[in-house]
């Protein structure tokens, strides 16, 4: 994932202090005041602006993202908005090397160099704090963009359906990712991703977190990286209900969700299987326990059946 190479991004603050440490401590031991003060100007002006284009640099090209990172990005942060953040620190840095080579030329002919260095200083410091609200900005999108999981190119099945009906006890079976598993909604905090190796193939499993049965401008941004996922990445969707209603939903309202995301998404094949068949099963569905394990591996194999070629998936899959 490209947002996980982005360093921290400093503030206002820390950016001049470290662009103006080493510059001060040279300015002391040069002899002629006004080079000294020249190349203090000249120093700071370069540092800054190198820092804030590396930082530019840093960011993706948000059209050469996958789509489901460019939504992602979009549905978190906004691209219009990253944009603009990210045009600032360009603009800045330009800005202070224009003031930055005007105030070397000022000094080199004035009779006061000390006052005209504290000038070009106090407007090159204005400048970087125009930006100290970007730079906020940009720093925690880089904290929240870079803790996305790392979905790659590889085949994919995506597992969905309404809060608690199993869908993480699911995933923590066959794969290895170990996603919270817990009786209350929205457990699954944001995608997790698991994999498993399959010969020299490996496969990964998404899971997503629950999606409540309700009009898209009500749904949050959870459940909108639910569907960012089934939409994206999905080769196919396992689709799991609870039978039981010991999610807390009636089954009618898990239906009329699987009904919705056939709609959506029409060219992505779908296998809907009835969990908590411990509890209820339901006939013309496959079924299965995450309880008990029971009809897991059937259940496997039949998503696998998508894929070219079907070893077991259960006897090969490491943890």
């Amino acid at each position: 994932m490209e947002y996980e190479n982005i360093p921290t991004i400093l503030t206002a603050d820390e950016m001049l202090d470290r662009a103006f440490r080493r510059p001060a401590l040279d300015k002391r031991e040069k002899r002629n005041k006004k080079r000294a003060d020249e190349e203090f100007i000249r120093s700071i002006s370069k540092s800054l602006s190198d820092k804030l284009i590396d930082t530019v640099k840093r960011f993706p090209t948000i059209e050469n993202l996958p789509v489901f990172y460019q939504e992602m990005t979009d549905l978190l942060f906004g691209i219009d908005r990253m944009r603009r953040s990210l045009g600032a620190l360009s603009w800045a840095a330009n800005q202070v090397m224009i003031i930055g080579n005007d105030y070397a030329w000022k000094i080199r002919k004035s009779d006061h160099s000390a006052d005209v260095r504290k000038q070009g200083t106090a407007r090159i410091a204005s400048v970087i704090h125009q930006i100290d609200d970007e730079l906020h900005f940009l720093n925690e999108a880089r904290n929240t963009l870079r803790k996305l999981p790392d979905i790659r190119d590889e085949f994919t099945i995506v597992v969905a359906g309404f809060p608690n009906v199993g869908k993480s006890s699911f995933i923590r079976h066959v794969s290895s990712a170990d996603p919270e598993v817990a009786e209350y909604a929205f457990t699954t905090k944001q995608i997790v991703v698991g994999h498993c190796e399959i010969g020299r193939e490996r496969i990964q499993i998404v899971d997503t977190p629950g999606i409540l049965d309700r009009p898209a401008h009500e749904r949050n941004y959870i459940e909108h990286q639910a569907l960012s996922a089934i939409t994206n990445v999905a080769n196919v969707i396992l689709f799991i209900i609870d039978a039981s209603e010991a999610c807390g939903y009636p089954i009618n309202e898990q239906l009329n969700l699987l009904e919705e995301i056939q709609r959506v998404i029409a060219e992505v094949p779908i296998e809907v299987v009835v969990n908590k068949s411990d509890l209820k099963s339901l006939d013309g569905y496959q079924n299965m326990s995450t309880a008990t394990g029971e009809g897991i591996e059937e259940v496997v194999n039949l998503l696998l059946t998508y894929r070219e070629s079907r070893p077991s998936f259960l006897s090969e899959c490491t943890e």
